[in-house]
């Protein structure tokens, strides 16, 4: 699996484009330990938990283990990959994290259109990570259309 993509940014939905149900494309991306290391030190997140395998092993985890703040921003990338340079991210989240991803991990980053609101211009989205066979985040995201 890879994570490079080329983004079109010359190209943004619209809110008459979108229909309840839509699905966002799938981003998929190993996690590995330099990513762990840049991911952390890049938001000063340094604990050894997202670098030291022996360290997370002590907290349970089976490795190294992504930070809070990649997992939002894979999430974000997701979104705006989908929607371009015309939405505007209200909120993300409740985000729950239902278990690791850990070194060695293929993540998938998925979301579907779950609600619209054409008088506000806002659409909700369901977002998930699928790591392996199971649904390791959920969250919600609720964008609002410029035009």
């Amino acid at each position: 699996m890879s994570a490079s993509t080329t983004i079109d940014w010359s190209t943004s939905k619209t809110l008459t484009e979108v229909r309840i149900g839509d699905l966002l494309p799938t981003i998929d991306i190993d996690i590995t330990l330099q990513r762990l290391v840049m991911e952390a030190a890049a938001n000063r997140d340094l604990s050894l938990i997202h670098h030291d395998k022996s360290v997370a092993q002590a907290t349970g985890a089976p490795d190294a283990y992504a930070n809070t703040f990649f997992l939002y921003g894979m999430i974000e990338r997701l979104v705006r990959q989908w929607g371009g340079v015309n939405i505007f991210i209200r909120k993300i989240g409740p985000l729950r994290m239902n278990s690791f991803n850990c070194v060695g991990d293929p993540l998938s980053f998925n979301g579907k259109v779950k609600d619209i609101n054409v008088d506000e211009k806002t659409v909700t989205l369901s977002t998930w990570v699928e790591n392996a066979d199971k649904v390791s985040v959920t969250a919600d995201v609720k964008v609002i259309f410029a035009s």
